[in-house]
């Protein structure tokens, strides 16, 4: 197991300098910082020294080495519009958005699987057209115009709850604060979740529930709640856990969305924030960070799978 997972890591260094590199192009192609700073106070010599100061005045695949040689070194950069360093800013908000997309993948896990199993256990009825016309809706709505909804209902015209931010403006918040704050992004991010795993759960329910091995067990008697929960939803979880992992990146880029919706401080808000100003360092730091997410969860997915089913083995 360690060799395959020091094997994964060291194949995964190539894939993290590639995605800076693609980012790096990209991100030059949509415009230079400098060009915020023209205007008729500003001379073109103090732009001039500014793009020096930063290392702008360089070729771009220069400007890319510098900043890996940075990287490498421990520094992801300064930002420049607030003259920050960049993993200090990451830092000051990475955990608002872990706690907003760990507590989203929890709350839709734990619809998405118990409504899963139901839908395949009650297939071709009602109940489960309902349940999966309801999937398809979770999964086809786009997650802005659900929080306009909900923001809509239940702060505009019932008042519940907060549209913005973690906390009350002029308290120092609390358990309970965070949590009402919590509530609608949750909700939007937990809708798309469970929306596109209920149809899984269903399928590997389904393909499972047809084994001969669960005729087996019904025929010994140990009981229908045994038999779904402790020997089919086990193995129907296996397809289940890859999708998982997959969806982590979109949960990521969803939570960018839903971030600047509820002005959510965390990750996606200051990295639509350096979009808008073209603050260089803290979108590669930003694009960096996703990168290493992406491939650990993927990492973690596997780690996960072998442990789910034993007959896995990595060499």
């Amino acid at each position: 197991m360690w060799k395959y997972i020091l094997k994964r890591i060291l194949a995964a260094i190539p894939v993290l300098i590639g995605i800076t590199i693609i980012d790096y192009l990209i991100m030059s192609r949509a415009g230079s910082p400098l060009a915020m700073m023209h205007g008729p106070k500003i001379s073109e010599s103090a732009v001039e020294a500014k793009a020096a100061m930063l290392g702008l005045d360089k070729p771009i695949y220069l400007q890319y080495f510098d900043w890996l040689k940075q990287v490498l070194s421990g520094n992801l950069g300064y930002s420049i519009k607030s003259y920050q360093p960049v993993s200090s800013i990451i830092g000051s908000h990475i955990g608002s958005t872990l706690l907003l997309m760990g507590t989203s993948l929890v709350v839709g896990l734990l619809i998405a699987i118990p409504a899963g199993i139901y839908s395949a256990i009650h297939r071709y009825t009602k109940r489960d057209y309902t349940l999966v016309t309801l999937s398809f809706l979770g999964t086809s709505i786009p997650s802005f115009f659900l929080a306009l909804i909900f923001i809509y209902l239940f702060t505009v015209k019932l008042g519940l709850l907060p549209s913005s931010g973690m906390i009350t403006q002029g308290t120092e918040g609390g358990f309970l604060d965070v949590a009402k704050h919590m509530v609608m992004p949750v909700l939007v991010l937990a809708i798309s979740i469970a929306g596109t795993n209920i149809r899984y759960v269903r399928s590997a329910m389904l393909e499972v529930l047809q084994q001969d091995y669960l005729r087996t067990a019904k025929a010994k008697g140990i009981g229908r709640f045994l038999v779904i929960n402790k020997h089919a939803l086990r193995n129907a979880l296996l397809p289940v856990v890859t999708v998982i992992g997959m969806q982590i990146p979109v949960l990521f880029g969803g939570a960018v969305i839903v971030e600047q919706m509820f002005s959510w401080p965390g990750l996606g808000l200051i990295t639509m924030n350096a979009i808008t100003s073209r603050d260089y360092p803290v979108i590669m730091g930003v694009c960096l960070l996703t990168a290493v997410v992406v491939l650990l969860a993927n990492l973690v997915t596997d780690i996960i799978y072998a442990i789910v089913n034993p007959t896995i083995q990595y060499k």
